[in-house]
Parts: C-alpha cells; sequence; structure tokens
C-alpha cells in the first residue's frame, strides 16, 4: 500500500503498510473520514513522523488519543494548534518545564518546535472521532505504532522515551534499558499528575542522558 508519509519512515514501515491489518484499518479510517468528522485532519495523520525523520529521532513521548475537540488535534501527541487554549495535560507539562528546568510557559501550544529538533510526538492510535475518546482503538493502530517502537528501539542507540502512565509503560516494556533511557512516570493529565508526575524531572533527566552521549539537548 501506498501511504503519504516521510521516506525514512516509509522504508522501514513499507511492511507494516502491505499487512492485512493496516488494510483493514485503512478502510476502517477512510470511511470515518467519509461519513463523521475526525480529527487531525487527514492531511495531519502522520504529521510526526513527516516532523521528525527516523534519523533524527532522540527522544519518543508516547501518547494514547488525539484530542478529540475542534481545533486541537494537529497529528502531534499532547501538542494543540496555535491560538488553541492548553488542554489540562498539557498546562502541566509546562509546569514541569517549568520547575525543572525555569523555562517560562509558552504562549502556544504547538509542540512542531519540539518534533522539528528530535521529539516524536507519538499517539498510540493516530485517529479519533469527534467527542468521543477512544473511539478508533483496537482498529490496528496500536499494532502499527507498536511496529515504531520496536523499529526505533531496534535500529537506534541512545533514545531518550518518556512513558507517562500505565498505558504508555505497557506499550513500552520491551525496550532494552541498556541501550536507551526509559522515563515512567504518572500521567499528566489532572486525575494523575500529583502522583508522581509533578517533580519527575523528566526534561532535565532526558537533556542530561543525551549530552552524556554526544547528543544535542533538546530546548523543551
Amino acid at each position: 500500500m501506498n501511504v503519504r508519509i516521510e521516506e525514512s519512515w516509509r522504508e522501514r514501515l513499507q511492511q507494516e503498510f502491505d499487512a492485512p491489518y493496516f488494510e483493514q484499518l485503512t478502510a476502517f479510517v477512510r470511511n470515518e473520514y467519509a461519513t463523521t468528522t475526525v480529527y487531525p485532519p487527514g492531511g495531519q495523520m502522520f504529521a510526526a513522523f513527516d516532523a521528525c525523520p527516523f534519523d533524527k529521532v532522540r527522544v519518543v513521548i508516547l501518547g494514547q488519543d488525539p484530542y478529540h475537540e475542534p481545533g486541537q488535534a494537529h497529528g502531534l501527541c499532547f501538542s494543540v494548534n496555535d491560538g488553541v487554549q492548553f488542554p489540562p495535560s498539557l498546562q502541566n507539562i509546562f509546569k514541569e518545564i517549568n520547575a525543572d528546568l525555569g523555562i517560562p510557559v509558552p504562549r502556544s501550544g504547538n509542540l512542531a518546535r519540539w518534533a522539528r529538533q528530535g521529539v516524536l510526538l507519538l499517539n498510540a492510535t493516530l485517529t479519533v472521532r469527534a467527542h468521543s475518546a477512544g473511539s478508533h482503538q483496537n482498529k490496528g493502530w496500536e499494532r502499527f505504532t507498536d511496529a515504531v517502537i520496536h523499529r526505533l528501539a531496534q535500529e537506534r542507540e541512545h533514545l531518550v522515551f518518556i512513558l507517562w502512565g500505565s498505558y504508555a509503560q505497557r506499550k513500552g516494556d520491551f525496550i532494552d534499558t541498556s541501550r536507551h533511557l526509559v522515563l515512567k512516570s504518572a500521567h499528566p493529565s489532572p486525575l494523575s499528575a500529583y502522583r508522581g508526575f509533578f517533580g519527575n524531572k523528566h526534561f532535565s533527566r532526558a537533556n542530561a542522558y543525551l549530552a552524556e552521549h554526544g547528543i544535542e539537548p533538546i530546548q523543551w
């Protein structure tokens, strides 16, 4: 199957695109876009990959679903379009960055600036029906994004995987911690942020690890 995605990712994921499950997933997603409102807009479905080629990845942040309200999702996990009010989890991410690194809370919640530096902002499920969280789960996206994480973990060295919450942690269980740094904590959502997200210092710890291995840190 011919999928519009950044070329370095296409080369490594073509086996997934040619698999029967992905054909079924594609049929489901196309029907959803044709018959209901789906986020992100179709052209931004693979935005995380297009913004961050395979060999440029330094950090992986794993989310679950795209935002499901109008104007928010644009293909990068936890990120919102310019001018959109910060969702609660993103507010808490910026609070932790401020506490950890002293960086002021930015005016925009668009995290494309991170992606351009090598932060793969990957949702486990790449699409969602409007106003319906989890509506595109268990359709095949999770198998696809598992393959993405496997490829990175196997072919690259000294990546930082940031896994917030039990869902992301289960998805990253197989990552070899002798080759990569895996940072785990509670999720930044208001329901759990005070149970271990705040104070995790993941942003300074990620940068310290990258610097230790001669890799340019991220300007969070």
